[in-house]
């Protein structure tokens, strides 16, 4: 989820960067993470949809402001204004990693917002697809496949739409993840995960992991950036671990 989260992150700041955010954004000073201070971004074509957007991060990689390291690229087919509504960008990737972690597979964001009204304010929010989801651990070299719908709302930041770091997203829906020895698990979003984008980890809400004999729940916190959660097993003691 953290992973697919930061992969959202990358395409808002992209979007910014070269005029194709819509919904407001104007021409100067914006305020981001500066994720993509390191990377090489260009846009084709130079006028009218859809656009192809390449990401590269570059071969060997390059570490952000916010101390994560990314390498390779990140591959966007936009039909039209990242903020418009109905709008559709579809993600893929090239040899691209987060850290340690190898991302693969395909996302699909819809654009499910509604325009302003006399009566009613920007509501911005997406549909997310994800289907052939991989996460590979580049050094031990296990991995996990998976597929799922969330659906996200930004809860914070409408108003502010030249910056970044105001911005809050509250995530719904469920993912199926199986393990390399074909283990399956799914995951359901009990009460909507809050990711910032001023903080690398969710913050807030519950998630469960049913498996076949024992069902897992995890509590992100109250909302506090920090990078601990909690993990209830079959309603056992609550333990405390390190997100990474």
């Amino acid at each position: 989820e953290n992973l697919t989260q930061d992969a959202q992150e990358v395409l808002n700041e992209a979007a910014i960067d070269k005029g194709i955010a819509g919904a407001g954004f104007v021409a100067g000073a914006t305020e981001t993470t500066g994720i993509l201070s390191c990377a090489n971004v260009t846009v084709t074509p130079q006028n009218g949809f859809p656009k192809n957007i390449v990401i590269d991060f570059g071969a060997t990689g390059c570490t952000s402001p916010n101390g994560i390291l990314r390498r390779g690229k990140v591959l966007v087919t936009l039909s039209d204004s990242l903020r418009r509504p109905g709008s559709v960008a579809v993600m893929t990737f090239d040899n691209y990693i987060v850290g340690i972690h190898k991302k693969e597979g395909t996302i699909t964001w819809t654009n499910t917002g509604a325009n302003a009204t006399a009566s009613t304010p920007t509501i911005r929010s997406w549909s997310r697809i994800c289907v052939n989801g991989k996460i590979t651990n580049t050094i031990t070299n296990n991995f996990w496949l998976h597929s799922g719908t969330q659906n996200i709302v930004q809860t914070a930041g409408v108003n502010t739409p030249n910056i970044l770091l105001d911005d809050v997203f509250s995530i719904t829906g469920n993912r199926t993840v199986t393990k390399a020895d074909g283990a399956t698990r799914v995951g359901t979003i009990i009460t909507a995960l809050q990711k910032k984008t001023s903080c690398n980890y969710i913050d807030k809400g519950t998630y469960q992991i049913q498996g076949t004999n024992n069902v897992a729940l995890i509590d992100f916190g109250n909302g506090d950036c920090d990078d601990q959660a909690t993990i209830t097993i079959n309603g056992q003691t609550p333990r405390t671990f390190t997100l990474r």
